[in-house]
Parts: C-alpha cells; sequence; structure tokens
C-alpha cells in the first residue's frame, strides 16, 4: 500500500491521475457492458487502457481517501489516505453523513494537489 510521500515521489504517477474521474464516470467506462464510454466522449479501447484516481471512502470509520488504478479487469486500491480532521468534518456535513463512495470535493481536491506539489490550482 502507497503513503502519500510514496505518491508524491513518483511524478510519473502523480501525472496520470485523473482529477475528473469519479466512480459513476469508472462504472460507466470500465464496467457497464456496452458502453465503454464517457459523456465527454472517452472510450476505452482495451484492457490497456488505465485510469488512476481518488475517491472518497465513507463506509467504516468516516471518509478517508482511497488511490484506485481501474482497468477493464478491475480495480484495485492502491494507497488509502486519512484526512485532516477538518476535511474530515466537512466532507460529512457535505453530504450529510451519508456512508458510500464518492468522487473528491473541491476542498479535498485542492488539498490533495497541495499535499502531491501540484501548486495552487483553481476551478
Amino acid at each position: 500500500m502507497l503513503a502519500l510521500e510514496d505518491i508524491r515521489s513518483d511524478r510519473e504517477l502523480v501525472n496520470e491521475i485523473d482529477w475528473e474521474m469519479t466512480p459513476e464516470k469508472a462504472v460507466s467506462l470500465y464496467l457497464e457492458w456496452g458502453n465503454g464510454w464517457d459523456h465527454l466522449g472517452r472510450m476505452v479501447r482495451s484492457p490497456e487502457d488505465v485510469s488512476y484516481y481518488f475517491v472518497v471512502y465513507s463506509w467504516d470509520e468516516g471518509p478517508v481517501l482511497h488511490l484506485v488504478r481501474r482497468d477493464t479487469a478491475g480495480a484495485e486500491e492502491l494507497a488509502v489516505i486519512q484526512l485532516p480532521p477538518e476535511l474530515r468534518q466537512r466532507f460529512q456535513e457535505h453530504w450529510g453523513g451519508h456512508k458510500g463512495v464518492y468522487g473528491l470535493t473541491e476542498e479535498i481536491e485542492q488539498w490533495l494537489k497541495d499535499e502531491l506539489g501540484l501548486g495552487v490550482t483553481t476551478h
């Protein structure tokens, strides 16, 4: 399992992260039989097509980040990253405390990009 520091030091991996990918888009691209494309025109064409993306997993002990590698064969969890307490709380408030797997909020995405050394970004 990778730590945040491991991801930060692997610039090739950092550059492969799809910041637009969400759990819903991943299902559309990789799991829905006969679909394999999203509404941005991206399409999975072969087993070599791979996505790396973060999700917020909010089931067991509150929200944590998971780095996922997904291809046509399935998903592999590469890292589990704890969020700072204030981000955890605001995430729970944002989703009304519901459990599930979610895409990143803008605030968590910005925090994560800062932690990975990607500098200041805006939406």
